[in-house]
């Protein structure tokens, strides 16, 4: 198997899942409403993950995403409200809209030394977001609404490289007392 479909669809029982290191993509809606769904661990094998692969995969509460993944498509881990935390290797160059939105409980992110834009409305909704790590100067652009709503978040430092942070990035960030540009 090199590619993962929309196979797993609403598989509200599967519980576990292992990726074999033939697998290279995992493709849109592969395990979308896996309720049930507790952990992944993406091998180093897949590059790409597609559009809502991982949403609404309530019980999701650990992630590892492989060292050669570049491309994370729209909403691919949203409402997975399990997540707590998130490391983004610094291969993955593209993260499309909405790829963690709704991930109530989801507290740190770490974005790898590869990506060069936070999407729009990519950690919307993540009350629970207190701390965002950036690695690397790559970064030039933060879109819209991407941390609306993170409620938890205090503070943020973002890279000298980023040029643009567009509007209502930080909307409704209620207690955000500190941006260091």
């Amino acid at each position: 198997v090199s590619s993962i479909g929309s196979a797993f669809h609403d598989c509200t029982s599967l519980t576990s899942v292992t990726i074999g290191n033939s697998v290279t993509s995992i493709g849109s809606h592969a395990f979308n409403g896996c309720s049930s769904l507790t952990s992944v661990n993406i091998p180093n094998s897949v590059t790409s993950i597609g559009d809502n692969a991982f949403m609404a995969c309530g019980s999701l509460s650990s992630v590892t995403i492989g060292e050669n993944v570049t491309f994370i498509g729209s909403s691919a881990f949203s409402s997975c409200n399990s997540l707590v935390n998130i490391n983004l290797p610094n291969s993955v160059t593209t993260i499309e809209d909405a790829a963690f939105k709704d991930c109530a409980n989801l507290q740190t992110v770490t974005i790898g030394s590869g990506l060069t834009a936070i999407a729009n409305h990519m950690f919307e909704n993540c009350g629970q977001l207190k701390t965002v790590n950036f690695n690397g100067n790559s970064l030039t652009s933060i879109g819209s609404y991407s941390f609306n709503e993170c409620q938890a978040l205090e503070n943020i430092t973002l890279p000298n490289s980023v040029i643009t942070i567009n509007d209502r990035a930080f909307r409704s960030c209620e207690i955000l007392e500190e941006v260091v540009l």
